[in-house]
């Protein structure tokens, strides 16, 4: 691949959202043929993602820790059958891991535990003289945390599922993470970010495999309320399939940011944002929205120099060149429509007084103000927790926060006296409804 970035420069609308800015399902994401042919020698035949999912989410249902242990070996190449990680490991490891990282973690720890304790989150009873309505907020008994392991761990995402569920009062949170690639051994980062969390129970299980045991429960991890966070295809997909028998925060696909950006902004400041997200994955999208031709070949030289000194450069190179680059707008406000059409995971605003159109950005998961509020902060430091819907899901959903890990209780304790007064036009509606039995329990209070 040439290490010169294929980035598009598109001043059509009609092209740019049939390419750069079409959006795709979970079934339009293509795996290399050698991870298809890999189901042979697992499965012994043929199978797309869904159906190997499926038959994973399966085996561990019926055989647990046995199924387990058996695709750690398989998939991972994982040679362990202890599942759970010590206590003695996970202090061990603040031990292992440099001061600096740890005083990082502890201070990112710090924001993301206080940022989430001013999210209001009250119960409340609208109490009269003659009875009373209203809504018990409890947490759910039980929390699963997916965190991508092996080669590429994210200690970061461990802290912004974990402590949110803490601060939302979760009596139980469990974490699975996979280790490397043949071997036990989760990355000492992940163990330190747990330890620094307070995580009791971490296991070393990774995949649709990791998924299936949260949902349904194994003879050594328990059965959870809820599922949260991010992690690759299968693991997407696993979530899809065990929702209904548990709760999700969400399906989270590839990353993706939007930068809008006018010709006040400072071209390195975007290419490096967007440079920043694209190295997380092949399928990552990078895209720049702006009035500015000028302004959008500046940041395409900076792309071009700031490339050549990133040892992630083939990843970003080819997510540069599939779902990334920049759009010709005819102003700000077509570039905010396109931006609410896309709905974006991240929508940084690199323009002259951001703070005044955060009324024109409707749909994203995270808003970030000015060439100061970059996307990186949002990633460790911020405060809020960087697990955002991404596929468009910001039309309708939220980034993680307590509320994933809520359960609201409507309450409703009237008197007789009330009971009564409501009972006729509750016998009527019931009527209208063709429900009998309805009507007869209101009618029998009406009195």
């Amino acid at each position: 691949m040439s290490d010169k970035a294929a980035w598009r420069i598109i001043s059509d609308l009609d092209e740019a959202r049939n390419t750069i800015l079409k959006r795709y399902s979970l079934r339009d994401y293509a795996l290399p043929e050698h991870v298809i042919e890999r189901s042979v020698d697992l499965f012994g035949e043929r199978l797309l993602p869904e159906a190997a999912v499926r038959r994973i989410i399966r085996s561990v249902r019926d055989d647990g820790d046995k199924a387990l242990i058996e695709w750690n070996r398989k998939i991972d190449r994982t040679p362990t059958d202890n599942l759970l990680v010590t206590r003695a490991e996970l202090t061990a490891s603040l031990r292992a891991i440099a001061p600096e990282l740890r005083q990082a973690l502890e201070f990112a720890a710090e924001r993301i535990r206080a940022f989430h304790r001013k999210q209001p989150l009250n119960s409340w009873i609208d109490a009269s003289a003659d009875g009373s309505l209203g809504q018990l907020i409890r947490p759910v008994d039980s929390v699963g945390v997916y965190v991508p392991g092996g080669s590429a761990p994210l200690p970061s995402s461990l802290l912004m599922s974990v402590i949110p569920a803490q601060v939302a009062g979760v009596p139980e949170v469990i974490v699975c993470t996979p280790p490397g690639s043949g071997t036990s051994d989760i990355h000492q980062t992940i163990l330190a970010a747990a330890a620094i969390a307070g995580v009791e129970k971490l296991y070393r299980v990774g995949g649709a495999q990791a998924i299936a045991a949260m949902a349904y429960g194994t003879e050594s991890i328990p059965r959870v309320a809820t599922i949260v966070g991010a992690g690759n295809l299968f693991v997407t997909l696993a979530k899809q399939q065990v929702y209904g028998d548990v709760g999700i925060d969400g399906l989270l696909g590839p990353t993706e940011t939007m930068v809008i950006a006018d010709e006040s902004a400072d071209p390195r400041y975007a290419a490096a944002d967007l440079l920043a997200q694209a190295e997380h994955d092949e399928l990552a999208s990078a895209i720049l929205l702006t009035p500015s031709l000028d302004f959008a070949m500046l940041v395409e030289t900076q792309i071009q120099r700031q490339l050549q000194r990133l040892p992630r450069r083939d990843i970003i190179l080819a997510a540069l060149a599939n779902r990334s680059g920049a759009v010709i707008t005819a102003d700000l406000e077509q570039a905010f429509e396109l931006a609410n059409e896309y709905a974006a995971e991240h929508l940084c605003l690199l323009v002259k007084d951001p703070w005044s159109w955060i009324g024109k950005a409707r749909n994203a998961g995270g808003i970030f103000l000015g060439e100061h509020s970059y996307e990186v902060l949002g990633d460790y430091v911020a405060g809020p927790s960087h697990v955002m819907p991404t596929g468009g899901t910001a039309r309708f959903a939220s980034p993680l926060n307590l509320l994933n890990f809520v359960k609201i209780t409507s309450l409703i304790g009237l008197d007789q006296g009330s009971a009564a007064e409501l009972s006729a036009p509750a016998q009527r509606l019931a009527q209208a409804e063709s429900l009998d039995a309805h009507a007869a329990a209101a009618k029998l209070r009406s009195r």
